[in-house]
């Protein structure tokens, strides 16, 4: 898969592309991330890449021309698929769209700053927005790298088991069972014994009905909406009504 990041800051990037698993699959030929300075696309004197909003206010605009100039060198350099801008004013970032992303052949992501971008450069270019919450970062470098880090997980050969992706949260609407490794007992707390007890279908349930219980208990909105039967949905209200937990289905 071909990723182009586009950005003002692009040292940024230096750390996350070298090391741990996306530096791995870099070298291994799995993963092609170029990360493009738009500051010399600016046809300006100075290379400037931001300008006073026309209607006033506080701070800066990014403006359209250096952004959609970047954007169409790196189509004419390869990179194909969809042009995301990493926005606060975006969908939503969720692991069905990351799935959806990750089948592309290739991405271009733009990282905002200051106040935004010039809204003639999104229209010019961008094909979707897409937030990592509902919270403002100073720019949208450390959401590209988080999107960047989400998609590759789904290249083939980039984590060590293909299984890795298929249980894990938010994969089927809930969130992940608790993990436990050696040793046994640390410090007077011991992992469970189903675990240890070889019975592939016993840990099945065992995981299933944590995931739920996980799940109502720090994520009621997902627990709400996640696919369960009516015994499972019922089984784990109960249970947490057992443990005193606070939380509820609602």
């Amino acid at each position: 898969m071909k990723i182009a990041i586009l950005s003002l800051f692009p040292e940024m990037f230096e750390g996350f592309l070298q090391a741990s698993i996306i530096g791995r699959a870099r070298r291994e030929g799995l993963l092609d991330v170029t990360v493009a300075d738009i500051r010399p696309y600016s046809d300006r004197k100075h290379k400037n890449t931001d300008d006073y909003p026309f209607g006033g206010g506080a701070g800066m605009v990014m403006t359209a021309q250096p952004i959609v100039d970047a954007v169409r060198d790196m189509r004419a350099r390869g990179f194909s698929g969809p042009c995301v801008y990493l926005s606060p004013r975006g969908k939503p970032l969720t692991q069905a769209k990351v799935r959806q992303l990750s089948q592309q052949d290739g991405l271009v992501l733009l990282c905002g700053h200051y106040e935004g971008v010039d809204q003639r450069a999104v229209d010019l270019v961008v094909d979707e927005e897409l937030s990592l919450g509902d919270f403002v970062l100073t720019g949208g470098e450390l959401a590209a790298m988080a999107l960047t880090d989400a998609v590759a997980r789904y290249v083939p050969g980039v984590l060590g088991s293909g299984e890795s992706t298929v249980e894990e949260s938010f994969t089927d609407g809930l969130l992940e069972y608790p993990q436990y490794t050696r040793p046994r007992v640390f410090e007077g707390l011991e992992a469970p014994e189903v675990l240890l007890s070889g019975d592939h279908a016993r840990i099945r349930r065992w995981r299933r009905e944590q995931s739920l219980l996980c799940t109502l208990r720090v994520r009621p909105d997902l627990f709400a909406g996640a696919p369960m039967t009516e015994q499972e949905r019922q089984s784990a209200l109960d249970k947490a009504k057992e443990e005193g937990s606070c939380c509820s289905e609602g």
